[in-house]
C-alpha cells in the first residue's frame, strides 16, 4: 500500500515578500500546479491515500479558483482517498464551509480522535487516526489516543514537537506522551521542511515539509513523502520525493579580497556555477567578509549581472568594513580630516564610524552613495 504524506502547501499565498507582482501571481499559480501534478504522480503510481497533514491553504481568503482546482482534482481521482487535517493557517475550515458538498474520497478529522481503516486483514489493521489540536482537548489528547498493538498505526497531526507537553500550547506535539501510544509512523506537519525521527518503542515521526519553498526561509529541497507497506508483514519504507517546481538558494560569498565590482561579480559567478544552480530557481546571494573601506561595492549593479540568468535574484550585504585609522593619521588630505573627525566622535560605534567612513568615501569619489 503506497501513500503520500503531504502538508503545509499554503495555497493562495501572496508570495510578495520576494517578488514584484506579475512572478508573485505567477508562483501563486505554481504551487497550486503542484499540489495538481503530486495528485496526477499519485494517479500514475497507484498511492492509494494521501494524507493532506495541515494548512492546505495560507489564509481563509482563497480565491474560488483555486478551492475549485483542489475539488476538482480529489473528486476527478475517486480511486484515491484523500484524509484532510486542518491546521493552524486558517483557511482549512473556510475551505471545507464553501464545498457545498464534500467528494466522497475526502475524509475530514476532527477536534476528537477519529481512526479510519485503510487496510482490514484476517487478524490486523492498517489504521490512520488524526485529531485537530486546540485548547479544548489539549489536556486529553494524548490520555485518549487508544490504538491496537496487533495493527500498523498511522497517526497525523499538525504542530512543533517539543520534548514534553507545553502548557498552554495547543501548537504543540509532546513526543514523550506519544511514546508507547502504538503508533508505527507518525505523520506531521507545520515545520516546512523534511525532518524525521524516532518514536519509541516501534516507531518514526516524519515532517515531510512544503511541497515549495515560498521564501528564503526555506531553501533546499521540498516535496512530500511516499510510504509504502506491506500489508501482510507490516514493514514498509519512506522516500523523500523531491517534487519542487523551483527551489530556493542561499549563496554566501566571501568578498573579503576583493577591490572593485569585476572582482566581486567574477566571485559570486564562480561560486554560483560550482552549486549548479538551475536557471528557473530563487537565489540569495550574501556578501560576506571584512572589506577595505574603499572597496567598490555596488548591490544594484551587482543584482542586474545576475538578475537575468535565474528567476529571480536578491543580493544582501552582509560585509563589514576594516578601517585602519593608523593609514589617515598623518595624512593631510581631505579624507585623512574627514576619518579623523569620525574617529574621535564618540557617540558612535565602531560599526557606525566604519558606514559612515565607506559613504564618506564615496561621496568624496564621486560614487553613488549605498546606504
Amino acid at each position: 500500500m503506497k501513500i503520500i504524506h503531504c502538508a503545509d502547501i499554503h495555497l493562495d499565498s501572496q508570495m510578495t515578500a520576494n517578488l514584484e507582482r506579475k512572478k508573485a501571481r505567477e508562483r501563486k499559480r505554481e504551487i497550486l500546479d503542484t499540489f495538481i501534478r503530486m495528485v496526477e504522480y499519485a494517479d500514475e503510481n497507484s498511492v492509494f491515500a494521501v494524507i493532506i497533514a495541515g494548512d492546505l491553504f495560507d489564509t481563509g481568503n482563497f480565491s474560488a479558483g483555486t478551492r475549485n482546482s483542489v475539488i476538482d482534482a480529489i473528486s476527478s481521482h475517486p480511486g484515491i482517498r484523500f484524509y484532510y487535517i486542518m491546521g493552524n493557517h486558517g483557511g482549512g475550515d473556510s475551505f471545507v464551509r464553501s464545498i457545498k458538498e464534500l467528494p466522497q474520497n475526502l475524509f475530514l478529522f476532527s477536534r476528537q480522535w477519529h481512526t479510519f481503516i485503510l487496510y482490514e486483514g484476517r487478524r490486523s489493521k492498517i489504521t490512520l487516526s488524526g485529531i485537530e489540536l486546540c485548547k479544548d482537548n489539549m489536556n486529553t489528547v494524548y490520555s485518549s489516543l487508544l490504538l491496537d498493538p496487533g495493527d500498523f498505526n498511522i497517526v497525523t497531526m499538525h504542530g512543533q514537537i517539543t520534548a514534553y507537553q507545553a502548557k498552554n500550547s495547543p501548537d504543540n506535539i509532546s513526543l514523550a506522551d506519544l511514546r508507547n501510544k502504538n503508533i508505527d509512523y507518525l505523520a506531521l506537519g507545520h515545520v516546512h521542511e523534511y525532518r524525521e525521527g524516532e518514536l519509541p518503542p516501534r516507531g518514526r515521526y516524519c515532517y515531510c515539509g512544503c511541497l515549495e519553498g515560498r521564501g528564503f526561509d526555506e531553501c533546499g529541497s521540498h516535496g512530500f513523502v511516499l510510504l509504502n507497506i506491506d500489508e501482510e508483514s507490516f514493514s514498509y519504507t519512506t522516500q523523500f520525493v523531491d517534487f519542487a517546481n523551483r527551489h530556493l538558494h542561499e549563496v554566501i560569498v566571501d568578498i573579503s579580497d576583493c577591490r572593485t565590482n569585476t572582482d566581486i561579480r567574477t566571485r559570486i559567478a564562480r561560486l554560483l556555477c560550482d552549486r549548479k544552480i538551475k536557471s528557473g530557481d530563487l537565489v540569495k546571494v550574501v556578501l560576506a567578509g571584512d572589506i577595505e573601506v574603499d572597496c567598490e561595492k555596488n548591490t544594484g549593479y551587482l543584482t542586474n549581472q545576475f538578475k537575468d540568468d535565474f528567476y529571480y535574484v536578491r543580493i544582501k550585504d552582509r560585509t563589514r568594513i576594516a578601517v585602519d585609522y593608523s593609514d589617515y593619521e598623518l595624512d593631510a588630505s581631505l579624507k585623512g580630516e574627514f576619518v579623523r573627525l569620525v574617529k574621535g566622535d564618540d557617540s558612535l560605534s565602531d560599526d557606525e564610524k566604519a558606514q559612515i567612513i565607506r559613504c564618506g568615501f564615496q561621496a568624496l569619489n564621486g560614487e553613488e552613495i549605498e546606504l
